[in-house]
């Protein structure tokens, strides 16, 4: 399972088309994926602590991987670098 943390905001349409990807990716990745809004605590330290510069975030094993507009094909590449061997 690759577990991986969006940070999100309200009204965001990057953050809306990311959940959208990763909901796809889904079907080809093993992926747990938590949301956080970066209105919150925990949304704001992990943003600092990852020095996030806009939404949407994704972090995978304690790094950030990508940020704002999602890209299917360097997020594919990603995933299958994270994935666990069969």
């Amino acid at each position: 399972m690759i577990t991986l943390t969006l940070l999100t905001r309200p009204d965001c349409t990057w953050c809306s088309d990311g959940k959208q990807l990763l909901a796809g990716l889904s079907r080809d990745f093993p992926l747990s994926v938590e949301e956080v809004d970066l209105n919150s605590d925990q949304g704001r330290r992990l943003a600092a602590e990852h020095r996030l510069l806009f939404a949407p975030g994704l972090i995978a094993d304690g790094r950030l991987i990508a940020h704002g507009r999602l890209s299917a094909r360097a997020l594919r590449r990603d995933l299958t670098r994270l994935s666990p061997l069969p």
